[in-house]
């Protein structure tokens, strides 16, 4: 082996990395709505969490991601340590299937069997990849294609790596190392050297299966080095819980001790075993197919041992990284870390939207409350003290949406940012009404004045129709309802000619004298905010419609659905005569 082939084999790792990181960002664009569905059903059950894990992996080909996005996940307490240790396990069962995809390099024969060798399917997979990623409009098509092409390399790239090492078969040197592995402690630290200096178990396991090609690889040297790469992949993990909270590093924790602790277990059952029975096939050598059965054998085997016992993998973390005080715990919102995954980011972000939205909805109702019973300095308070906290959550969600922009996102991604950005203003808008509302309310204490009960009457009506829009604005949002949303606009119309009537009574009795002109400012600026505030729960609704139809051209879509629309027609009289009372419109 000279220096060319030396060169060849680090060209074939980086075309292997290189794939294995394409096809795993195709499919986690083509799953990403999918993916956001699974991550948001978290669960303390260890199976569903095992599954879930192995799910999640499966799709991204990344274990040490799927271990990272939780760490991530803990840190803003979006998940429980409890909660993380079995998806943790089922992460490492998930990550075996790179190694199967990779055993095809090995397979040989005639006939159907050529079907299933590289140099048979790989440049056809190419071919369609380049057609579906570079002629097709379709995203969707696109991701397919980026999934084929990051396949198509991957295993060129694998197969580029088998050819380069193939001389070593007649290098006496190169058997002998491999005679060195055959010490389990010499071959785990290889495995986990390797694979920390990597970063991926798939890509060592990976290697491993191209010198398998060699044929001087036994099964003596691979099986220590397998169980040494599922330490080695726990570096990334580690890396990331830098700065994170005692729970977030508790995960990454976790993660290793849950190997050394499997390879522990495993290595002393199989060379156990090899005393008392002698296996024949430990000098054999070993070859791709063997190397993905033994990999996957592992790691099924640590998972179906150590599963029942998560609670004590968790009580281990918090021997190695203890409480220290009260203020360990302290969660953020948000964790860069998820930015690499960005539509888990994205429904992190909605997630905090939503609590966005009920605190300024909380805010609303309150000030409702003063409309309706009176001056009162606690609940005055709270509002104020509210709206700031909803400040502060426009200021974190924008900052992290304006990052996750600078991810490459798919098409229904970036709209989810587009609508978000839009609506988090909106959110911030209906708490600042609630303040405007209560300051109304506190003028009226101040200057120790009373509308009338005929204006109180019509400004409940008005609050009723207000506190329904709002509850179903906000309801659409969250549950992503169009249904829902289609009765906001009807209903902010009829909010409309309802403030156009309270007015005009307003000055009908201003001239009979029943009322003053004070008076009728404040009930003026209590009537604008009401209004605004309708006009924003038009602005969310109409935004949830206008992303399902990929758009945000609102006035247009606004001035659509009034033109004669039957759907409109019946909820706009219907909400007529629900808010009409004894006004007359």
């Amino acid at each position: 082996m000279d220096w060319k082939d030396i060169l060849t084999l680090v060209g074939g790792l980086c075309l292997f990395l290189f794939g294995m990181n394409v096809m795993g960002e195709g499919l986690e664009k083509s799953a990403g709505n999918q993916l956001k569905s699974i991550l948001s059903k978290f669960t303390s059950n260890p199976i569903k969490g095992f599954i879930l894990g192995a799910g999640v992996t499966a799709v991204i080909q990344s274990s040490s991601a799927t271990t990272v996005m939780l760490v991530g996940f803990v840190n803003s307490g979006i998940l429980s340590l409890a909660g993380a240790i079995p998806i943790i396990m089922g992460a490492n069962v998930g990550t075996t299937i790179t190694a199967w995809l990779l055993s095809l390099t090995g397979v040989e024969g005639s006939g159907w069997l050529e079907i299933f060798k590289p140099s048979t399917f790989t440049p056809i997979l190419a071919l369609l990849g380049v057609v579906l990623y570079v002629f097709m409009k379709n995203p969707k098509r696109k991701d397919i294609g980026l999934i084929l092409l990051g396949f198509a390399t991957l295993i060129y790239g694998m197969d580029i790596m088998s050819g380069s090492v193939a001389g070593l078969k007649d290098v006496p040197e190169f058997a002998e190392l491999f005679v060195k592995f055959q010490n389990p402690l010499l071959g785990v630290l290889v495995g986990t050297l390797v694979t920390a200096i990597i970063q991926s178990s798939s890509a060592s396991v990976g290697i491993l299966q191209a010198l398998s090609s060699t044929g001087k690889v036994s099964f003596g040297a691979a099986i220590p080095i397998i169980m040494g790469q599922n330490i080695g992949t726990c570096v990334t993990a580690l890396i990331s819980s830098v700065g994170a909270n005692k729970n977030a590093k508790r995960v990454a924790v976790v993660h290793l001790s849950f190997n050394i602790i499997g390879t522990a277990i495993m290595l002393s059952l199989f060379y156990g075993a090899n005393a008392i029975f002698d296996f024949t096939f430990i000098n054999d050598n070993i070859d791709e197919k063997w190397i993905a059965i033994i990999h996957s054998l592992f790691n099924v085997g640590c998972t179906a041992i150590l599963l029942p016992f998560c609670k004590a993998l968790q009580k281990l973390a918090f021997l190695i990284v203890p409480e220290k005080s009260a203020n360990d715990e302290k969660y953020t919102l948000f964790d860069n870390r998820l930015l690499s995954t960005p539509s888990i980011a994205i429904e992190r972000a909605r997630t905090v939207a939503i609590d966005m939205a009920h605190l300024s909805s909380t805010s609303l109702h309150r000030s409702f409350a003063l409309i309706e019973n009176g001056y009162d300095k606690k609940t005055i308070d709270k509002i104020f003290k509210e709206e700031g906290e909803v400040d502060t959550y426009e200021d974190e969600i924008g900052s992290y949406l304006v990052k996750i922009t600078s991810q490459d996102l798919t098409q229904n991604d970036s709209h989810e940012v587009t609508k978000l950005l839009h609506m988090i203003g909106d959110f911030e808008r209906l708490s600042d009404h609630a303040i405007n509302v209560a300051e109304s309310i506190q003028e009226l204490h101040d200057k120790d004045l009373s509308f009338s009960d005929k204006a109180k009457e019509e400004l409940g009506v008005m609050v009723k129709a207000i506190d329904e829009i709002l509850d179903i604005s906000m309801k659409a949002f969250e549950e992503n309802n169009i249904d829902l949303a289609m009765k906001v606009e009807p209903l902010e119309q009829v909010i409309d000619s309802l403030q156009t009537v309270i007015k005009t009574n307003h000055i009908g009795r201003l001239k009979n004298s029943e009322c003053t002109i004070e008076l009728g400012f404040i009930l003026s600026d209590l009537l604008t905010n009401l209004e605004r505030i309708s006009d924003h729960c038009s602005n969310i609704a109409n935004c949830v419609i206008e992303i399902s139809h990929n758009s945000l051209g609102m006035h247009g879509y606004k001035k659509s659905l009034r033109a004669g629309d039957d759907l409109y027609d019946s909820y706009f009289a219907e909400y007529s005569d629900k808010y009409a009372l004894n006004l007359e419109f």
